[in-house]
């Protein structure tokens, strides 16, 4: 059985749970502690070196981390990762769209401000995430102006991937009225076969108000 090494209130690993609901593939869920630093940990290390999560532990006994990497393993073959050597390529294009646009600026925004961290930022960089943030909600409203969904118009992984951060946007302080499309592009993804509504706080952990190892 596949092993989900996960972090509840992590919209990375939201990703990984969405997907595998998408496919009706069972897993054994193992929670890891990321503010108590059991991320850290030499066992946990051996599974993935940079010490995060999500990772995932394969049937064969090998692991694969990085929650957009994880994605286009257990879609490969499926729906949600289109045949096309092109459009699957598009799809990787967005992945890293997420990382490096979405997750960066409001991923982070959303984390400190959750975590009670954001007073305690730098607020020149806060500023530039701030900025970063409304750059992106921007360019994915102009996008969605034109298709139902990232790539192609159909639903795949690329979607899931940047609704995990992006839809939360407003836990980061960041108003969504003056993007349409783009909130219409949230009720589609809500609106899909399977669709986990799922949004844990992170004040289940009494941790969270730490730093990260």
């Amino acid at each position: 059985m596949l092993k989900l090494y996960d972090y509840l209130p992590s919209r990375n690993a939201w990703k990984v749970r969405q997907l595998l609901h998408h496919l009706g593939l069972p897993y054994q869920a193992i929670p890891v502690s990321i503010f108590e630093g059991e991320g850290r940990q030499p066992a946990f290390l051996r599974v993935n070196p940079s010490g995060k999560v999500p990772a995932l532990g394969l049937e064969d006994g090998r692991t694969l981390a990085e929650s957009n990497a994880i994605l286009a393993y257990l879609a490969d073959g499926s729906d949600y990762l289109p045949a096309d050597r092109y459009l699957r390529a598009k799809v990787h294009q967005w992945l890293s769209f997420e990382q490096e646009q979405v997750e960066m600026s409001i991923g982070s925004l959303r984390y400190w401000t959750l975590t009670g961290k954001l007073p305690h930022r730098d607020a020149t960089l806060v500023a530039g995430k701030r900025k970063a943030a409304l750059r992106t909600l921007a360019l994915l409203d102009d996008e969605l102006a034109t298709r139902l969904f990232i790539v192609d118009g159909r639903y795949s992984i690329a979607d899931i991937s940047i609704f995990a951060y992006a839809s939360r946007a407003e836990d980061a302080g960041l108003s969504l009225a003056a993007y349409p499309h783009f909130r219409a592009w949230l009720e589609r993804v809500q609106s899909q076969p399977g669709f986990l509504p799922e949004v844990h706080p992170y004040s289940i952990d009494p941790h969270s108000g730490n730093e990260l190892p």
